[in-house]
């Protein structure tokens, strides 16, 4: 389910990222668990954390609707899939990345959306606090609204630190995610096909 609280988009905005709070929110947090900020190894440390966060977290400044504005009108009805789409993203239960690859198939119904589009609207969705199940849903629902798909699928694997470097320390395992519209959700030969084509081999 969506988080009733999140926009499931965020729009564009010219807004800077605040770098130097940043960088003093980051000294703080050194000096809390008993580091000398100002030692040689860490003097730069709350500057590249600052610009790491600005990078990371760019997709709140990016509206990933406009990626999928600009469509061409083309007969064609059976289903794209474009797989492997590697991302990276950071849990905004602990601010630990969590990273993978995102399986996008849809349906089209009139009007099909430059393939480069795709793995960017992943990227802008990614690139801000996130939770995989969230990630998920929101794919799925603009590429649904913004194509007029008759179907959409979206299937992400990934692994997350917060799981492998603290807490239960899992290494290796791996959380699959998915959300089916449309055609994907209604008929089980169309899902089935979908699975079996992102299970293929290379």
């Amino acid at each position: 389910m969506s988080d009733p609280q999140r926009p499931a988009v965020i729009r564009d905005t010219e807004l800077p990222v605040d770098l130097p709070r940043i960088e003093s929110a980051v000294r703080e947090i050194l000096a809390a668990v008993g580091e000398d900020p100002d030692r040689e190894g860490l003097r730069e440390t709350p500057a590249r954390v600052a610009r790491m966060y600005a990078e990371m977290f760019s997709g709140l400044r990016t509206d990933p609707k406009k990626y999928l504005k600009r469509t061409f009108t083309q007969k064609y009805d059976e289903m794209v899939l474009v797989k492997d789409i590697s991302f990276d993203s950071m849990c905004e239960h602990h601010l630990l990345p969590f990273m993978g690859k995102a399986h996008v198939a849809y349906v089209p119904n009139g009007k099909v959306v430059g393939l480069s589009k795709i793995p960017r609207t992943v990227e802008a969705l990614a690139k801000r606090p996130q939770i995989q199940e969230q990630m998920t849903e929101q794919l799925a629902d603009l590429l649904m609204s913004e194509l007029g798909a008759r179907g959409v699928a979206v299937v992400l694997e990934a692994t997350h630190t917060c799981m492998s470097i603290r807490g239960i320390r899992k290494t290796g395992s791996l959380t699959t995610t998915s959300a089916m519209r449309g055609a994907f959700r209604d008929n089980p030969t169309t899902r089935a096909e979908l699975l079996a084509l992102i299970n293929s081999p290379k």
